[in-house]
């Protein structure tokens, strides 16, 4: 390693060194809650509880029945802001520093290009961002594991399970390093690139956590059953909340114009109305894919634009 590499390494091996800690303290503390959590459901505590979205009680008082995942939700909720941190902290200062400081004017009269100058600072901060990330989302899969869609564990349409899992956290965190990087670039200062950076970064994980809930990106199914037969078991699938009525001419009505679970007063409620099935919208579990690579692409290609636009942006900004 040298030349403007090993400049790069000089000026980031701070960073490098805090999230390698970070991702050691991670791997502790999920091998000891994993063995918390395989220890109690090998006690037979959950043998009773069925999978599903209702709560398992105690027999003894009723009251819910459930793993200690809260530690597993900090680390979904890090995996979350994590893009938020890295371009902060990381992408603002990668170019911006020097250039508030005009230390890239000594380094490019020593022979180095612009392009050498980005490139090795922008390839390590990238290559090690990706390592990060990677290994803290494969930290949270293999940790959710045993509580992974469980009544008594965490649903995959949880906020910190959908965004804090997945590709789709390698994704973010290297958008948050391209917009942090663009950011330091374009502004004058280091501190008011972060604070860009902060408004962008967090702005784009707001915005994604509501499509989500919005259905936006991922539009649900419709659940269909005939008559008053019972509907379909919600199970693990992520409900809209939605639920309605469907007459024979297939118009789609509020579930409130018959409010009778089942029995003879549906059932006459919806021959009056004309009403001949009921219905419900819900994501199934396996659209859990289908949010993460569609974030996945939102996230990875906004990175590889913003990244573009740093380097036909060099020249005139520096």
């Amino acid at each position: 390693m040298k030349g403007s590499l090993w400049l790069a390494w000089r000026q980031q091996r701070v960073s490098a060194g805090i999230g390698a800690l970070v991702l050691v303290l991670a791997v502790v503390i999920a091998a000891y809650s994993r063995s918390g959590m395989q220890d109690a459901l090998h006690s037979g505590l959950f043998d009773h509880c069925a999978p599903g979205p209702l709560h398992c009680s105690r027999s003894a008082t009723g009251m819910p029945l459930t793993l200690d995942i809260e530690p597993l939700q900090y680390l979904g909720a890090l995996n979350i802001v994590l893009p938020v941190i890295i371009g902060v902290f990381w992408g603002a200062p990668l170019l911006g520093r020097d250039r508030e400081l005009g230390t890239h004017r000594l380094v490019l009269a020593q022979g180095a290009s612009r392009g050498q100058w980005f490139a090795s600072r922008f390839a390590l901060a990238a290559a090690t961002t990706i390592a990060l990330s990677g290994l803290l989302a494969g930290v949270f899969a293999w940790w959710w594991q045993p509580a992974a869609d469980r009544s008594y564990g965490l649903f995959w349409y949880e906020t910190t399970a959908l965004s804090g899992s997945g590709p789709r956290v390698v994704a973010a965190a290297l958008f948050g390093l391209a917009a942090g990087t663009l950011l330091g670039l374009l502004a004058r200062r280091v501190l008011a690139a972060m604070g860009l950076t902060l408004l962008a970064t967090g702005a784009m994980s707001l915005l994604l956590l509501w499509m989500h809930w919005a259905r936006l990106l991922v539009p649900p199914h419709t659940y269909v059953s005939a008559g008053i037969a019972p509907k379909p078991l919600m199970g693990e699938k992520w409900s809209t909340g939605t639920y309605g009525l469907i007459t024979g001419s297939g118009r789609h009505d509020d579930v409130m114009n018959c409010a009778f679970p089942s029995g003879a007063q549906l059932k006459e409620c919806m021959t009056a109305h004309g009403y001949v099935a009921r219905f419900y919208k819900a994501n199934p579990a396996g659209d859990y894919w289908t949010f993460q690579w569609t974030d996945t692409a939102i996230l990875g290609g906004l990175a590889v634009v913003l990244t573009v636009a740093t380097v036909l942006l060099l020249r005139r900004r520096l």
